[in-house]
């Protein structure tokens, strides 16, 4: 333990990974009460939106009016408010409300990337050098994720050499940090070991953000041993916000409050306050029916609260 970082950083997912797969279609105003209140929590990076069309993504469709908002409540906090942006009609509506940083994503498997946005991995990175040129040009910052980086519903295992040449072209367009997202919450630690081992004989460590979905119950014990090797940028979602559309019923993202309990209780500083990360949870399930949290520190911490 004496190894693992002294201090992490979280990046929150939840007002956009996490909402984006909830079926609520959440009000502008709630959203960013949400995200003020995850801000007064101490995060300092906090992912808000995604300027995708409104058609396709209608929890997201509000990100030009969001934005303006989140900008003026964190003018208080200072933190990094990334936005993701699929294509160069959306960093076009970005640049507009004045983002600053956004997120570009593509995946290691074609197959997935076919399924998401209809184009193969060379055909995701034809489109985002372009967004990347544009968003350079305007001085805005890049963080990349990796889909199916330890498995893909379509072809299952994926290739660490495919990974490592994604990696080097997202580093080539001016990524400065890449999120290794495990899409179906299939890797487990020898996998993580597999997937680090090779990456970080090849690039600088801090290069790396790890995003776990809990499916398997695995998320935790891949931070463990992310943390083995120095990883110190994970991301997770408030109150476990979102799902696995490939497997029903599942856990998605690793919950902010389950990686924050882990990290307190091996001394790591996050910054981040318990207490107030919970009524941000609070407050947004408080605004979906039927929706509890997938967190059991939150359910634990909750129940004693209340007994």
């Amino acid at each position: 333990m004496s190894d693992f970082p002294r201090r992490v950083k979280i990046v929150e997912v939840g007002p956009r990974d996490g909402l984006q797969n909830e079926s609520s279609i959440l009000s502008t105003e709630v959203k960013a009460r949400y995200i003020e209140l995850l801000l007064q929590s101490g995060l300092k990076t906090v992912e808000a939106t995604s300027f995708v069309r409104k058609e396709k993504i209608p929890q997201m469709g509000d990100a030009s009016i969001l934005y303006p908002e989140v900008k003026k409540l964190n003018a208080k906090y200072g933190a990094a408010i990334p936005c993701l942006v699929p294509n160069t009609i959306g960093l076009e509506n970005a640049i507009n409300v004045g983002v600053k940083e956004i997120a570009i994503f593509t995946a290691t498997s074609n197959q997935f990337n076919q399924k998401n946005i209809n184009a193969t991995i060379d055909g995701s990175f034809e489109r985002l050098s372009k967004v990347a040129a544009v968003a350079r040009s305007n001085k805005m910052k890049i963080r990349a994720y990796v889909s199916t980086v330890f498995g893909c519903p379509y072809e299952g295992e994926t290739s660490l050499e495919t990974l490592e040449e994604v990696v080097t072209r997202l580093v080539d367009l001016g990524a400065y940090e890449i999120s290794l997202g495990d899409t179906i919450g299939v890797g487990h630690p020898l996998l993580v070991r597999k997937v680090l081992e090779r990456l970080c004989s090849k690039f600088d460590k801090k290069l790396f953000a790890m995003h776990f979905h809990d499916t398997y119950g695995m998320a935790l014990v891949n931070a463990m041993t992310s943390l083995e090797y120095g990883i110190s940028t994970f991301d997770s979602s408030s109150a476990g916000l979102g799902g696995c559309p490939y497997a029903q019923g599942a856990t998605g993202n690793v919950a902010t409050e389950d990686l924050l309990y882990l990290f307190d209780k091996l001394g790591i500083e996050t910054g981040v306050d318990m207490t107030k990360l919970m009524q941000a949870g609070e407050y947004i399930l408080s605004h979906m029916p039927n929706r509890t949290s997938a967190s059991r520190v939150y359910q634990a911490l909750s129940n004693k609260k209340t007994n």
